[in-house]
């Protein structure tokens, strides 16, 4: 049975798990969270890269409609940088990148595998299930800490528990393409441009 839990989390219940960063990006992301979600966005993924020279902060977040529009990452991008102004957690030159996760997007939290169930996904383990450490299939929805994943090969349907993930993302399909085009917002702003 795959249990559907409500998307909104009632007052007082546990933070759902979620692997959104690490390392550096973290403390970042700690530092700027309260913000974000003050200006009414979710927190995706927060990433740290490139060594040495020129590094790259890159904060993906949408709103919980899985909108995001250019003026909400200028918006957000403005407010995050004076945050880091302030703070300065990180050492040396970065360039900051706010986006939408786009629509391959990063599965980074455990209502991701939920929201998109029915659309396929790649799956990499950092404890190898079944002896295999990569799996492909149909998101099938979560089970208490674990992820429901119909591999359309073998017909199985695995569980893989969330906290063993490394990385996983949407597939982009022409299906997904269909599904979300309804999401995305006119030039007006107004809703779909189909």
């Amino acid at each position: 049975m795959i249990v559907q839990e409500p998307s909104d989390r009632k007052a007082g219940a546990p933070e759902e798990p979620s692997r959104t960063s690490e390392g550096k990006a973290a403390e970042v992301e700690r530092l700027i969270a309260p913000t974000v979600v003050d200006l009414g966005f979710e927190i995706v993924r927060v990433q740290l890269t490139g060594e040495g020279g020129r590094q790259t902060l890159q904060v993906m977040a949408e709103r919980p409609d899985g909108i995001m529009t250019i003026d909400d990452c200028a918006d957000l991008s403005a407010s995050i940088s004076a945050i880091l102004d302030v703070e300065d957690p990180i050492s040396g030159a970065y360039s900051l990148e706010v986006s939408s996760p786009g629509l391959d997007r990063p599965l980074t939290r455990l209502k991701d595998f939920r929201v998109w169930a029915g659309f396929e996904a790649r799956v990499e383990m950092e404890v190898p299930q079944e002896g295999r450490k990569r799996f492909r299939g149909r998101l099938r929805g979560v089970e208490g800490e674990e992820v429901l994943l119909h591999n359309l090969d073998d017909d199985e349907i695995y569980r893989l528990p969330f906290s063993d993930i490394g990385r996983a993302k949407l597939i982009l399909t022409d299906e997904l393409i269909a599904a979300t085009a309804d999401r995305r917002p006119s030039p007006d702003g107004s809703g779909s441009d189909n």
